[in-house]
């Protein structure tokens, strides 16, 4: 009862010194203020400082310009709060204007990722805004994307922790930047985290003042000794950057990591952009805060960074005729096992180069006209898998025709366009055509033109930008003019069955 009342009193004492906060359905109030982490402005702020003075990195940990991603725990601040402090101070030195919170639901089942789009969260240190333009790109980015808040606020007697509890070390880091809560579905789907991650590094493309917090934490309840080896598996399979062995990992059961679906799609949006190193920077439990060894939960702090070592190794060789044709032979089984059983077929292919995370295209063509197109700009994943993913969405999802049927299978040619990394230009008179595949932003809407629309239509440049701009984006034809429009190319290596 004391503890009850205690918690009330924090409640409402802060409540009576925000009183907008229920007024505006868009802003979200601090449910676990004063349970939690602490209910004043000067208990929190004291609080995180103190986290932060007590961090001690390990050696040679990289510097803040290398890091695009922290992962940091969701428990209470008595128990993780020192853990979360080190990828915090980690980047402090960098200048953030926009982090994304991705983050698991813990109270609902569903499929994709809830976006909080527009307004405020509050905590005792004050109003934190979301960044409406980020959230409005990522919303039309993907159909994954859904806005629902009741996700954010969790169920009676039991609120969501998993976005809020970043949020004070977000405030206390960087003074001024915006958010934007994502919370991923339940049960974990890899489709949907693919499809996240692409969004993602589509939205941030080059900006460099964009931070991704994850926010999970490890095992759950178990014995001390069983909890660190759960844990250690884990945490190996994501310092090695092993986004394979980390679902795997978890679908049998080695590992448990609270949200590993979450780290997995942060994974692939890193590695999309170039960051392509994890390093553990603190690991913890919460025996450390209480003494109880009999059941314990884990808690880490990890960075996605990259290194010279690693942007070396983003400079690929070209794909061989042999690698070409061991793309579009997978490609042609992946379509026909999927069409005639609805199942995916396993990639196997050791080829290193495979393994590649590039962007890629699958077009498939019945007697020369198109049939289904569908492909991701950046890669998040395997090249391979990549294809094969793409083979079957462009067969049963591209949305302007019906799913590919069993009796068109003969007559239908697939043809793979892998994507060069995409670059912005000052001028749309840098786009040659036949060799550039196009990419036109405005706000929140954007649109794509493979290399290959230019030599199949004979438009000029005028024409393809023009089409570009309302079929892709819709926006009005002469966008590209507007100084505002972000135009950016990319190359396409184009090859594929020759069935006509």
């Amino acid at each position: 009862m004391r503890m009850f009342l205690f918690v009330a009193a924090t409640f409402l004492g802060f409540m009576m010194n925000q009183p907008f906060l229920f007024s505006d359905d868009n802003v979200m109030p601090a449910a676990l203020a004063g349970t939690w982490y602490p209910g004043t402005p000067q208990e929190l702020s004291t609080l995180l400082d103190g986290f932060s003075s007590s961090v001690s990195f390990p050696a040679e940990t990289p510097s803040g310009g290398d890091i695009a991603v922290i992962v940091a725990p969701h428990a209470g601040y008595p128990f993780s709060g020192g853990v979360a402090a080190y990828g915090f101070k980690a980047v402090k030195a960098r200048k953030i204007a926009t982090v994304v919170i991705l983050a698991p639901t813990h109270h609902f089942s569903f499929k994709g990722a809830s976006v909080w789009a527009k307004g405020a969260f509050t905590t005792p240190l004050g109003s934190v805004a979301v960044d409406e333009v980020f959230a409005a790109q990522l919303l039309t980015a993907d159909k994954v994307f859904i806005t629902r808040k009741d996700i954010f606020k969790g169920v009676p007697g039991r609120p969501e922790n998993s976005v809020e509890t970043q949020i004070p070390f977000v405030q206390q880091t960087f003074p001024g930047a915006k958010i934007v809560p994502v919370i991923l579905g339940y049960p974990p789907d890899a489709r949907t985290a693919a499809a996240v991650a692409q969004a993602l590094a589509q939205v941030v493309g080059g900006r460099d003042d964009v931070l991704v917090v994850v926010s999970v934490d490890q095992s759950h309840f178990h014995p001390l000794d069983q909890a660190r080896v759960i844990d250690r598996a884990g945490l190996a399979a994501i310092e090695k950057f092993d986004m394979e062995a980390l679902w795997a990992g978890h679908a049998a059961g080695r590992m448990e990591v609270d949200g590993f679906h979450v780290v997995g799609t942060a994974m692939a949006y890193a590695r999309a952009l170039g960051y392509g190193r994890a390093k553990v920077l603190r690991y913890a439990t919460s025996a450390d805060a209480t003494g109880d060894t009999k059941s314990v939960v884990g808690y880490a702090s990890v960075i996605f960074y990259r290194d010279a070592a690693s942007a070396v190794k983003a400079v690929v060789a070209p794909l061989s005729a042999s690698q070409k044709d061991r793309l579009v032979r997978m490609a042609r089984r992946t379509l026909d096992m999927f069409v005639r059983t609805r199942k995916r077929r396993a990639v196997d292919d050791k080829d290193p180069r495979m393994a590649v995370p590039e962007g890629a295209f699958v077009t498939l063509k019945k007697a020369g006209v198109l049939r289904g197109c569908i492909g991701h700009i950046i890669g998040e994943g395997p090249l391979a898998l990549t294809v094969r993913d793409m083979a079957i969405a462009a067969a049963s999802e591209d949305p302007r025709f019906a799913p590919v049927s069993v009796s068109e299978l003969a007559d239908i040619s697939l043809e793979i366009s892998v994507l060069s990394t995409p670059r912005e230009i000052k001028s749309a008179q840098e786009v040659v055509l036949g060799r550039h595949g196009v990419i036109v932003r405005r706000g929140a809407r954007g649109g794509v033109f493979l290399p290959q629309v230019a030599d199949e239509t004979g438009w000029s440049r005028e024409r393809f930008l023009s089409e570009l701009c309302a079929q892709k984006a819709g926006l009005s034809p002469d966008c590209w003019k507007d100084p505002a429009t972000k135009i950016e190319v990319f190359t396409a290596d184009v090859f594929g069955e020759t069935k006509e």
